[in-house]
């Protein structure tokens, strides 16, 4: 309303100096000749209309910027209208449901800015040339000067709102004023941009959402509870290239993520671990992860039940087979029930291997149950730290014998031989005579890839050394503490690996109505079991009154499992199975029929525990019988480890080094599957008679030849004075005097 009375008042001023120009030209006419002969000259006509159209357009402008000013606060007032004027005109009965003209206005806008990233931007540009362009024309309105000198002085005052201090006048001064207010304004939102900008970028990074712009790198799919030593065994794999990098995708936080590898406390030897945060069911999150260039992919199980678990691994695999770019490498997929891998292999293809985590550690339990320390032995084999396996090609090597090959490798033992001419099959101990022809590979347990190499051959000596009779099978009493869901798979390799007239028992809490249900829907056939006989007891294995009705002095091996209804739960799970070996023990301690009977020569690596009666008496009792315990978390491991009861199976960390192998190198799952399977060639320990006498002075290739005799591959053996057994023993050639009480380790055909 100001700047309104304000153009009136100077229109009305304009017209009287108008008039007042007009008459003193009249006057001034007369005088014309009389300026003209002393030479004096006076403004023209053209001068006259120069200046009046000058005012003129300063006039327009003037009214330019009023109109500009109300218009806002007019439509504002009276957009609504609008719709209602043209509804009334044309008579429509949808008047009611009619959306404001400014709803629709404002949320035209929103879409912009929610749809089109640059939006916030333009629209900031644009204001900033509104500006300038309406401030200039407002100046030029109210001053002297020439529009091009408004439009500079009106940036002048955006850019810095001090330029308008010098301004003269109070039209001048008031749309400076007005000027720098909006410059303030302007560069306010231009500040507020750039922070949301840096604050989106940074909060981007934060929780994961930037592109991994990496090749050849390892890719894990899936967040669990054995990342971490997964982890850790891919970096001791690294190792000897430096470290490299492994990409986690998960749909937790990434700062999470972050803070558990944290709190691993492990070195990862210049192996870098990178989170993102996203759902590997999703391709865009899949292609932000350089799914295409990973040289593998681990696609781990989650914590939910069996079938919810390998469906998810289903509907990972096909997203996996969905991108465009292709993949590169090979596919590890961890799975829960060994009954949903044929479909998980017939979505994938070839580039899809599977590792079905419970039955490994089933048939493991199975096998160290019968053999005891075969689980320190699997944890050397499968794990980084120590000697595994290695398939590489030697042209060298072509057409000589697998007998001297055996002993062709001062740093590795060769196990097998990949096929080139039988499609690249794998043959674990094969025959000595077999001829390796161009393209065969051979596989062998070694430190590292780079690590060994073929050498001359060694003089060993080759004499037959009289075989002994394998002894015969004896019945088995075992029993089973907890039910697991795959527990019929479990009970059809018992009846394949166990002598006739053996016991199994069976104590949990499912009742025995329910049991032969749950076995046939398993697929087992109870009226086709010849070697063992099933007996049923129900009962809680963590309380002592259940436990104390078995009895438990009488049993060969006592496999304590992981309970179906607590699986989902490490922490629960760990501790009824501790709970239960620690009862089992106690309560065997207690029925020895001589409690102050001394520890065997067998004991002697637990004589530092020996002062402790309670802990002594049980080691007895660990004596007489085998305890296998499943155990899922490491930090239980320590526990059990402690007291040294239990020989055990450490569920989680055996299934991540089975993982990271198999990632590593694709063709090593073949061998890990015959050597789980109840059939073909098998991890042993055999006696030292098998292969020597008492005293007798051999280097290892002369065990390794007579090994040879009897259809195996010596690999390690334990010594009687050592705790741990040593696999791919260097200095193979060197003599020394073998016990009858060591014992070796040997792959051996079934």
């Amino acid at each position: 309303m100001f700047m309104g009375l304000y153009v009136v008042f100077l229109q009305t001023k304009v017209t009287k100096l108008e008039e007042e120009k007009f008459h003193l030209r009249q006057i001034c006419s007369t005088e014309n000749v009389i300026n003209a002969t002393w030479g004096i000259s006076v403004p023209g006509d053209n001068n006259s209309i120069f200046y009046f159209f000058n005012a003129d357009s300063r006039t327009i402008a003037l009214y330019t910027v009023v109109c500009t000013l109300v218009m806002p606060f007019i439509l504002y007032k009276y957009l609504d209208y609008l719709p209602r004027i043209k509804n009334f005109s044309e008579r429509t009965q949808n008047s009611k449901d009619e959306v404001p003209l400014n709803k629709r206005i404002a949320y035209v806008v929103d879409v912009c800015f929610s749809i089109y990233p640059y939006a916030k931007l333009l629209a900031l540009l644009f204001a900033t040339v509104f500006l300038i362009g309406f401030g200039g024309l407002a100046l030029y309105a109210v001053s002297d000067g020439n529009f091009v000198e408004a439009l500079w002085l009106s940036w002048t005052f955006v850019a810095d709102s001090g330029n308008h201090a010098d301004r003269v006048g109070i039209g001048p001064r008031i749309v400076s004023v007005s000027i720098s207010a909006g410059g303030m304004l302007i560069f306010a939102m231009m500040l507020g941009l750039v922070s949301d900008a840096i604050s989106e970028k940074v909060d981007s990074l934060r929780k994961g959402k930037s592109e991994v712009i990496e090749r050849n790198h390892i890719l894990i799919l899936g967040w669990s509870d054995k990342l971490g030593s997964l982890l850790k065994q891919l970096a001791i794999a690294n190792k000897s290239i430096g470290g490299g990098v492994v990409v986690v995708l998960a749909e937790r936080d990434k700062e999470e993520m972050e803070m558990d590898i944290a709190k691993l406390e492990f070195d990862f030897m210049g192996t870098s671990v990178i989170c993102r945060s996203g759902s590997p069911l999703i391709l865009a999150d899949l292609k932000k992860v350089s799914v295409s260039k990973a040289r593998a992919i681990i696609v781990l199980a989650t914590d939910e039940n069996a079938d919810q678990s390998d469906a998810r691994a289903l509907r990972v695999v096909l997203s996996l087979t969905g991108v465009k770019e292709g993949l590169r490498g090979h596919v590890v997929v961890e799975m829960s029930d060994l009954d949903n891998e044929p479909l998980v292999k017939l979505v994938g293809g070839e580039v899809i291997e599977t590792v079905v985590a419970h039955d490994v550690i089933g048939r493991l339990m199975i096998q160290c149950a019968l053999q005891p320390g075969l689980a320190q032995i699997w944890e050397d084999i499968l794990g980084f730290e120590n000697s595994e396996f290695y398939i590489k090609r030697w042209p060298q090597l072509d057409g000589q014998r697998f007998g001297d090959v055996l002993i062709s490798f001062p740093d590795a033992i060769p196990c097998g031989v990949k096929v080139a001419a039988d499609s690249g099959k794998i043959i674990l101990n094969p025959d000595d005579n077999y001829i390796l022809k161009e393209g065969d590979e051979v596989l062998v347990i070694a430190e590292d890839d780079d690590t060994y190499a073929p050498g001359p051959i060694p003089e060993v000596r080759r004499g037959f050394f009289q075989k002994i009779i394998d002894p015969p099978k004896y019945p088995e009493k075992i029993l089973f503490c907890g039910w697991r869901r795959d527990i019929d798979d479990m009970i059809m390799v018992l009846e394949a690996i166990l002598a006739p007239r053996s016991e199994l028992w069976m104590f949990n809490e499912v009742p025995e109505t329910e049991r032969e249900k749950k076995l046939i829907d398993g697929g087992l056939d109870i009226s086709s079991l010849v070697n063992i006989k099933l007996v049923h007891r129900q009962g809680n294995a963590v309380i002592r009154r259940h436990l104390e009705s078995l009895p438990l002095e009488t049993f060969d091996s006592i496999l304590i499992l992981a309970d179906e209804s607590l699986e989902d739960s490490v922490v629960h799970s760990d501790s009824r199975s501790l709970a239960t070996l620690l009862l089992i023990r106690d309560i065997q301690s207690k029925r020895l029929p001589n409690k102050d009977m001394k520890l065997t020569s067998t004991s002697l690596r637990l004589a530092g525990f020996s002062h402790h009666s309670w802990i002594r008496e049980m080691q007895q009792a660990s004596d007489r019988s085998i305890i296998i315990s499943e155990i899922l978390d490491s930090r239980t491991r320590n526990l059990v480890s402690v007291s040294r009861i239990s020989d055990y199976v450490l569920s989680n960390e055996l299934v991540s080094m089975a993982l990271a192998m198999v990632a590593e190198d694709q063709q090593i799952n073949r061998v890990l599957e015959e050597l789980f399977a109840e059939e073909g060639n098998e991890m042993c320990i055999r006696p030292a008679e098998f292969y020597l006498v008492d005293q007798e002075e051999l280097c290892f290739y002369d065990i390794m030849i007579r090994g040879r005799q009897r259809r195996e591959i010596v690999i390690g053996y334990k010594l009687a004075t050592s705790e741990h057994a040593i696999i791919n023993p260097p200095q193979k050639s060197e003599q020394r005097k073998w016990s009858l009480d060591d014992v070796f380790v040997a792959i051996s055909s079934g």
